[in-house]
């Protein structure tokens, strides 16, 4: 079980990492609760699916210092929440520079936050690595990727989240859902930045 649970996760993260030429950027999504891809493979996804219109999950997250945070009691503020594998991968690093340098006029009262499995340590060295315009959270669900089974976005065999991208708005309603049907592929950052400032408005 350990040696196929590792053998699975170096293959999947090899999606993330290996040398690339130019990234995709996919503007398809799959639900949660479904599918993924990678080549030829396919990965099920795990958990009670989240949808659009539904509440922000309750579940309790890790801060780079070890803190728990309640997911839901972010409300209050726009989140635009970006759920990647792995920081230390190709892909996963771009998509979360991405979010961290956001966008010209992208507004400043709206909390950008990265999810993954890393451990708390991890995602502080990115963190460190890649100064952020503006604030931008990392947290962890590397406990009991309770994240993961709550959102419908936990990877069946090797446990690590979905590549995915949405919008939540004040009242802590998503807006905005995409999750990324194949793994190598970049989420449609650009459209979930154009959404939380609509909402941002409201």
């Amino acid at each position: 079980m350990g040696k196929y649970l590792l053998f699975g996760m170096l293959f999947f993260l090899t999606a993330c990492s290996a040398t690339l030429p130019e990234i995709p950027i996919d503007n398809r999504s799959v639900d949660p609760g479904t599918a993924v891809t990678r080549g030829s493979d396919t990965f099920k996804l795990l958990g009670t699916p989240l949808t659009v219109g539904d509440s922000l999950p309750s579940v309790t997250l890790y801060t780079r210092n070890l803190q728990a945070v309640d997911l839901a009691s972010l409300t209050g503020d726009v989140l635009l929440i970006s759920v990647v594998p792995s920081l230390d991968t190709q892909v996963c690093e771009r998509q979360t520079r991405t979010l961290v340098e956001g966008a010209p006029g992208f507004p400043a009262n709206i909390k950008r936050i990265t999810i993954s499995r890393d451990l708390p340590f991890a995602q502080k060295r990115f963190s460190d690595q890649v100064p952020s315009k503006g604030d931008v959270y990392y947290f962890s669900d590397y406990a009991e990727a309770n994240f993961g089974r709550s959102t419908g976005l936990l990877i069946d065999k090797i446990y690590l989240l979905a590549r995915a991208v949405m919008v939540v708005d004040r009242q802590g309603i998503v807006r905005y859902l995409q999750v990324v049907p194949t793994i190598t592929h970049l989420p449609d950052l650009q459209r979930a930045m154009e959404v939380a400032t609509r909402v941002s408005a409201e």
